[in-house]
């Protein structure tokens, strides 16, 4: 599948899946943050992305990114909808500075990592009850001890 992206600065490279294995593609910083320590920056990542209807484009954090730069994704990722894709909605990357220094991102660095991933989209039906039984726990089934 081909997907329409558009590099705001085309002396920047595109993303590209690195390894034959790889489902994520790196995206690079388009020009270079200051993330003063215990803040929240956004990089802006150089690309508008026409993510194909029936799919959303997960933006991620590179595994190495946290140990390399003291760098998370505040929310933990980003969503890029379907219709995020107008002449304004270059992708950026929202970083948090967990360290006690600032951290620069650099132009041209690799900061994060999109996936594509296949969707679907629900009705709701109000129930009054539920038909099952409470399972417990908080985030996982062995409760919260």
């Amino acid at each position: 599948m081909k997907v329409k992206i558009k590099r705001v600065d085309k002396t920047l490279a595109l993303p590209v899946y690195e390894t034959s294995g790889s489902v994520g593609f790196d995206m690079i910083a388009r020009e270079t943050v200051e993330v003063e320590s215990g803040k929240v920056a956004m990089v802006p990542a150089n690309v508008i992305v026409e993510v194909p209807v029936g799919y959303m484009l997960i933006v991620a954090s590179r595994s190495s990114t946290p140990l390399k730069k003291g760098l998370l994704p505040p929310h933990g990722f980003g969503i890029i909808d379907h219709d995020y894709c107008g002449p304004a909605d270059e992708i950026r990357v929202l970083v948090y500075n967990f360290t006690d220094k600032m951290v620069v991102v650099g132009r041209g660095e690799k900061i994060a990592q999109g996936v594509f991933v296949k969707i679907d989209k629900f009705e709701w039906e109000e129930v009054e009850e539920m038909s099952r039984e409470s399972r417990g726990g908080f985030g996982s089934t062995g409760g919260m001890g």
